[in-house]
């Protein structure tokens, strides 16, 4: 359903970071797990929605897998191979929908690198024909919320949870 071939690039933010990204695989299980020890408790809890205090296997295992062709993992690496940000776009019940997470190193926050990422993803999504992308969000998580609200992203309520919005961008098809 989706490549992995595609996922692939060098970005440059606005501030001239240079960064390379690429497609998870199950090699980096170990490396994306060192990487949310430098992720602050509260990004941890935004990115999953809940309580955890650390990332379990299981979940470990679904961030670098390469076989679900439902799920693309990105990884963000500096030029020196360090890490930087995990992100991750699932195909929704439709298949012309899908739903993206991501998260940052927090020594490396505020470097235009999340912009960076999301405008690749939704370059990538629109490439595989959806229709829009969705990001859940913490109410709470202001900077996500503002940040997808620059790219684009339209912010509904979630019907079942007030403490949730859902932020989706349309894509003109």
């Amino acid at each position: 359903m989706m490549e992995i071939g595609d996922t692939k690039g060098d970005l440059t933010t606005r501030s001239g970071f240079h960064f390379h990204v690429r497609a998870a695989e199950p090699k980096d299980e170990a490396i994306v797990a060192d990487f949310f020890t430098h992720v602050t408790p509260d990004d941890v809890r935004f990115r999953f929605l809940s309580g955890m205090k650390s990332v379990s296997h299981e979940r470990l295992v679904e961030m670098t897998s390469a076989s679900d062709p439902k799920r693309v993992n990105f990884l963000a690496f500096s030029s020196d191979q360090i890490l930087l940000a995990v992100a991750m776009l699932a195909v929704g019940k439709d298949t012309q929908r899908g739903e993206v997470a991501l998260t940052i190193r927090e020594d490396y926050k505020h470097q235009g690198i999340s912009w960076e990422m999301l405008a690749h993803i939704c370059r990538y999504a629109e490439r595989h024909n959806f229709k829009s992308i969705e990001s859940i969000e913490s109410r709470e998580n202001h900077a996500a919320i503002e940040l997808e609200r620059d790219m684009a992203f339209h912010a509904y309520d979630d019907k079942d949870d007030p403490t949730i919005v859902v932020l989706r961008r349309d894509f003109g098809r």
